[in-house]
């Protein structure tokens, strides 16, 4: 594969990586390019502004997740049939897991992907300094192509003249400068960004600001140069049908022998974060995939015969989600009859008997509550519980990023045994309900979709 593509890093978190990621895929967009956004990292939010910049889904890319042999065709099967490909990385450029050295770091991204990387620099306090900066960071790593700079908060064409007067013997080349300028309009929160979904005629409203920033400021020729550069990547893209085919759990009836069944996906603004290739994985295995909204509708769609309620913000929604008391008891009902449900995050508290006092589902004894502590980080798991999604033994790896905590009632059994930070077992497991508060990519346990239809076919 030889799709021209880009990496966009920086030395560090807040330095206008997804401002300048963004911008890009914009600008080269109303190009009239196919642009394909990536996101290096379990990030949820930012590939929705990236698909408001591109009209196309925002992929992501994490080699702790997925595994370092499924970046590149994830890679290829996102940007199949694109003129271009923009990956906004994740932290600094050689930051990764914890004590994983340079794994799911954006460097390790891009070399696995053969590309090119752009850094983006907040030179805002520094000027003669950047250039050892930036040497710094290209060299590090001689396999890591550190190929271009973008200055970004630059105070004036003095501050820019004594910047380029430094970077002149770094040998990587300016390729666009960004000007101080009042912050583009992207509110955050206590996860981060607000997330598309729940502010749509701002959003695109900024990531218009952001390509009107990128195309006064960037060498949009130079920067598509540089992405034609990119060598040439081997092997198969990925593909759904073939490893939900080649992933069967044992057990399990030919797909060919049973009929199609429904999933409803909980969507909305209160349930934003899901990976794309889980709908794709279900479809390849057989279901038919329709989505809902809790916040909206009062009723599950027809004929369903399974539940993915995955991650979001429904702690900032919880008032509008009890009020649906409707939805709540089609919910309940659905699970106690045995139906699979699989939700993560955001979907365990849905569930829960309560969330800061409001009613939830009740479909588990469990209350949920807000608390000042952040939990953040990968974990590597195994299924304890034989459940919807997996047999007990099966390993995954996920990732954990939320502010509440549970406490649980009595009636389930653990999901998941979690090594790192302590181990410890995690989630719930009860009737056809897997619930937790790990985030999962299926790719990398593809034959958790063929399961998870197989058994609302039978349920």
């Amino acid at each position: 594969m030889s799709v021209p593509r880009l990496v966009i890093a920086a030395p560090s978190s807040g330095s206008g990586k997804t401002t300048v990621a963004t911008g890009l895929m914009a600008a080269f967009a109303s190009r009239g390019l196919a642009v394909s956004p990536h996101k290096v990292g379990p990030d949820y939010i930012d590939p929705g502004y990236h698909a408001l910049a591109t009209g196309r889904v925002g992929r992501n890319l994490d080699a702790y997740l997925c595994g370092t042999e499924l970046i590149g065709p994830l890679f290829a099967h996102g940007a199949r049939g694109c003129d271009l490909a923009v990956v906004e990385g994740v932290m600094g450029l050689y930051d990764g897991a914890a004590g994983e050295g340079e794994l799911a770091s954006t460097a390790q991204v891009a070399k696995l992907l053969r590309a090119p990387v752009v850094l983006v620099v907040d030179a805002s306090s520094q000027s003669r300094s950047v250039a050892a900066l930036v040497h710094g960071f290209a060299s590090w790593d001689p396999e890591v192509r550190v190929a271009g700079v973008i200055l970004n908060k630059v105070g004036s064409e003095r501050h820019e003249s004594m910047l380029r007067e430094a970077l002149d013997a770094s040998g990587v080349p300016v390729l666009g400068v960004l000007r101080r300028a009042p912050q583009v309009d992207t509110p955050s929160r206590h996860l981060g960004l607000v997330p598309v979904a729940e502010r749509r005629a701002d959003a695109v409203d900024a990531v218009g600001a952001m390509a009107e920033q990128v195309r006064r400021g960037c060498d949009l020729d130079a920067l598509f140069a540089l992405a034609r550069g990119a060598g040439e990547l081997a092997g198969a893209e990925w593909d759904a049908a073939e490893v939900v085919a080649a992933r069967t759990p044992d057990g399990l009836k030919d797909q060919a022998a049973t009929g199609v069944k429904r999933v409803a996906v909980a969507g909305g603004a209160a349930f934003t974060f899901s990976y794309a290739e889980h709908a794709e994985l279900l479809a390849a295995a057989g279901a038919e995939v329709v989505s809902f909204d809790p916040l909206r509708d009062e009723q599950l769609p027809d004929d369903v015969g399974g539940l993915v309620i995955g991650g979001g913000f429904p702690e900032v929604y919880a008032p509008e989600l009890s009020a649906n008391e409707p939805l709540r008891k089609a919910v309940a009902e659905l699970a106690f009859g045995g139906a699979p449900v699989a939700a993560e995050c955001a979907g365990l508290l849905y569930l829960s008997r309560e969330l800061d006092g409001q009613p939830m589902c009740g479909v588990l004894d469990v209350a949920a509550r807000m608390s000042e502590r952040l939990t953040l980080g990968y974990r590597d798991a195994v299924a304890v519980s034989d459940s919807a999604l997996a047999v007990a033994g099966t390993r995954m790896r996920g990732h954990e990023f939320h502010r509440t905590v549970v406490e649980p009632g009595a009636g389930a059994a653990p999901a998941w045994g979690v090594r790192a930070p302590e181990r410890r077992v995690e989630g719930f497991v009860q009737q056809g309900v897997h619930a937790s508060y790990l985030h999962t990519h299926w790719a990398s346990q593809p034959g958790v979709a063929r399961r998870f239809v197989e058994r609302c076919r039978t349920s």
